[in-house]
């Protein structure tokens, strides 16, 4: 049971080793200007492998179907539904799930972009029982990556899912067998990861330098971190924390303009925007950028 881009690797890594019976995955959506209807990665990799799909619109109310197939074991990676308690219990195997953190750290729908976003010096998978709360269930395993600071959501993000694939199937046999561990979360120890809300995806120069470039990376490629410029919605995608000290408190300030990059004020230092998308453009590098406007005219402008 999946969706995104993500599960893609796991889904694979399954039907390589395993008989998979069936895919659960969210209904297909219409994409894009044009609002074509677009089947989900991980329906795509079903289909190709000629393996039955199903998409119930509420998984809560429909999933006899689930159930028709006689699974041993289900397991779900960023499906996007919760999974009513008649599902949970069924399988002889129970269901489990591969979630994108190091648990009781991060539960929910955005952990990857949340744990750049929040400056975390490392992350993991976790695989885990499901239960009827969002990823609470006891932990089976885990594995670990630092993140870098070369890192954004897309690396991190293909790194995490290709460490799932290969964690699920180093863990499966330990199911089966009966020699799987069964820790509990500490609650004291919880964090969440909610869905990226818009209001989250704007920059405040009113922060420290070091809290806008993690939110920069932990929205790169998409949604992308904006900003406005002359009331103009501006996606910045990558920026370099300078090693100067803010000249004033006009937070969001351009004071300078070169090749490698925009500077602007931030509360503590001076960040650098050096690949933005202007409004109604394409994505740039600051060089390119540079050569198409006059750079006094920028000189003074205020990003808000």
């Amino acid at each position: 049971m999946g969706t995104p881009d993500f599960a893609v690797p796991i889904l694979e890594g399954l039907i390589e080793n395993y008989n998979v019976v069936g895919v659960v995955s969210q209904p297909d959506k219409k994409v894009g200007r044009k609002q074509i209807l677009t089947e989900t990665p991980i329906k795509k990799v079903a289909l190709k492998n000629n393996i039955k799909v199903l998409q119930p619109e509420n998984i809560r109310v429909d999933y006899q179907d689930i159930i028709d197939l006689s699974p041993d074991i289900i397991i779900t990676c960023a499906y996007g539904q919760i999974i009513p308690k008649e599902l949970l219990e069924y399988p002889k195997y129970k269901c489990i799930n591969v979630h994108a953190s190091l648990l009781p750290k991060l539960r929910g729908g955005a952990p990857i972009h949340k744990a750049i976003i929040e400056g975390y010096k490392k992350t993991g998978i976790t695989i885990m029982y499901m239960d009827e709360d969002m990823d609470s269930g006891d932990i089976i395993s885990q594995a670990e990556t630092i993140i870098e600071e070369s890192d954004n959501l897309e690396t991190l993000h293909d790194r995490l899912s290709i460490m799932g694939k290969e964690l699920l199937l180093k863990t499966l046999p330990t199911i089966t067998n009966g020699t799987n561990k069964r820790i509990k979360q500490l609650p004291s120890e919880v964090t969440y990861a909610y869905n990226i809300k818009r209001e989250e995806e704007h920059i405040d120069f009113n922060k420290k330098s070091r809290d806008i470039f993690n939110l920069v990376r932990g929205l790169d490629p998409t949604p992308g971190a904006y900003t406005l410029l002359n009331n103009e919605v501006m996606k910045i995608y990558k920026t370099v924390i300078k090693d100067k000290k803010s000249p004033s408190n006009e937070y969001g300030k351009i004071i300078n303009i070169t090749k490698e990059g925009i500077e602007v004020i931030t509360k503590d230092n001076i960040v650098a925007i050096t690949e933005l998308k202007p409004f109604g453009k394409k994505k740039m590098n600051v060089k390119d950028y540079i050569n198409g406007i006059k750079k006094e005219d920028l000189i003074g402008k205020i990003l808000k």
